[in-house]
């Protein structure tokens, strides 16, 4: 007599899993092929990716928690992707050794420049504080961001889209605006677009010369640092100036 066939609950719970997984990857690297195909900078395939998800998760009325819960083996990808950027790092790293100082400072000052703008101008032309603190942590990688609004009560949700987009605007028209207003030299388009567009920007100009990589990879790690070290300082006395 045949025995009744089992099926894991937790095998058929991971298939959807691969699927999506499967789906988002095919919707990338689909767009990414348009974007080789054509050489139009515009035609940034994250950017292409998030348009196509997010209409078939409207579609098939799936909740956004779902397809990131299942989707998670890609978001720890971006770990590694990250630690991947500090190659060039390493390959610029006695000509750096040499700059530090100057370039330690002027780190320091960009940061502190974003937080208090960004966070000056929300609070002046929108006047809610949890948003002002959210729009001022832009500019850095999403956990690092997403921590920090966290422990200084601003909107997550709000983070993450806003880093999503610093991160879209820096690898679509970063390159394009600093050759437009001058500003050609490969290390200062690598610290400017690792400054304000932190992972995203990195990788994109990373494809213009590994001088670009390098300085970009600096300035995202040098500037996410600063801003864990320095934003809760500037933020919870900027909330009580504007109070």
């Amino acid at each position: 007599m045949m025995e009744p066939l089992v099926i894991n609950i937790d095998v058929l719970s991971f298939v959807p899993s691969i699927a999506l997984i499967l789906a988002t990857i095919g919707i990338y690297q689909s767009f990414a092929y348009l974007q080789n195909k054509t050489q139009l900078i515009w035609l940034n395939p994250m950017l292409l990716s998030i348009a196509a998800i997010i209409p078939l998760l409207l579609y098939f009325k799936l909740p956004f928690e779902q397809y990131f819960h299942s989707t998670q083996l890609l978001n720890n990808l971006l770990e590694p992707a990250v630690v991947a950027l500090g190659f060039p790092l390493y390959q610029h790293l006695t000509s750096i050794k040499h700059q530090w100082q100057v370039l330690g400072l002027l780190l320091v000052l960009a940061v502190i420049l974003v937080i208090v703008i960004s966070f000056t101008l929300t609070t002046v032309f929108i006047a809610l504080p949890e948003i002002a603190v959210s729009l001022s942590l832009k500019s850095i990688t999403t956990p690092i961001g997403i921590e920090l609004t966290q422990q200084l009560n601003g909107d997550t949700s709000i983070t993450a889209f806003a880093i999503i987009l610093a991160g879209l605007f820096g690898a679509l028209l970063g390159p394009s605006w600093l050759n437009f207003i001058n500003v050609k030299s490969a290390k200062a388009q690598g610290l400017a677009i690792g400054a304000a567009s932190h992972a995203l920007g990195t990788a994109t100009i990373s494809k213009i010369s590994y001088e670009h990589g390098a300085y970009g990879s600096l300035s995202l790690i040098v500037c996410a640092v600063i801003t864990a070290l320095v934003s809760p300082f500037l933020i919870n006395n900027l909330a009580v100036l504007f109070l």
